[in-house]
């Protein structure tokens, strides 16, 4: 009696787990749902929150010229487009000062040797509060995406840009190093005419800017 009790048991359980097995695999979905609701029934503080994604920001400091042989540079972003310093007292130095791609092409070639925009085909000038309400769509290049290292081919465009010498016939690789000290180097020296007691760098101050690690 008990052997024939035990095989019945042993029958029904076989059965039970087969029907299981089978339910299990005509609808899957449902078994992952089933088990994700006891995951998450056994989960403290679920449902979990959706993550929040952190909008884009300016960066307050950025530093450059890492490998420099003076010293890396550690340019306040906020101080220089704030407001802070400026080129004509009371006014903020323009986004499009710096980044001189980030506007429409028909402003861009008012303004030689400058001839790219990008994207090419933008419409709109990039300002603080364009980047503000999307930062996306402000459409803002790194300087190296253009302005690459030597011997390196950019990201944006097919070769580093190349412009003529002001007072000769002889055509300047706009590299990273040459677009940055002549961008930085020509805007201290308007400083310095609006403003004599400046105290900006000036060309032949260079570990003002540059500076190595202690």
């Amino acid at each position: 009696m008990r052997k024939r009790s035990l095989l019945l048991l042993t029958a029904s359980t076989v059965v039970f787990l087969g029907l299981f097995f089978f339910s299990s695999s005509r609808n899957p979905r449902a078994n992952a749902q089933s088990a994700n609701n006891a995951l998450n029934a056994n989960s403290p503080g679920c449902p979990c929150p959706t993550p929040t994604v952190e909008p884009a920001k300016i960066p307050e400091v950025i530093t450059l010229g890492q490998d420099a042989k003076l010293g890396q540079i550690t340019f306040n972003h906020v101080k220089h487009n704030g407001g802070a310093y400026n080129i004509v007292q009371g006014q903020k130095i323009a986004c499009i000062s710096c980044h001189h791609t980030a506007q429409p092409n028909s402003e861009v070639v008012k303004n030689p040797p400058l001839k790219t925009s990008w994207p090419a085909d933008r419409t709109t000038t990039l300002t603080q509060e364009l980047f503000d309400k999307d930062p996306k769509a402000a459409g803002v290049a790194a300087c190296r995406e253009c302005h690459a290292r030597e011997g390196m081919t950019p990201k944006l465009i097919p070769a580093i840009p190349e412009i003529k010498h002001e007072s000769s016939t002889v055509m300047i690789k706009m590299t990273n190093m040459t677009a940055f000290h002549r961008a930085c180097t020509s805007c201290h020296a308007e400083v310095r005419k609006t403003n004599p007691l400046s105290k900006g760098p000036i060309q032949t101050q260079c570990t003002m800017c540059h500076k190595k690690a202690a």
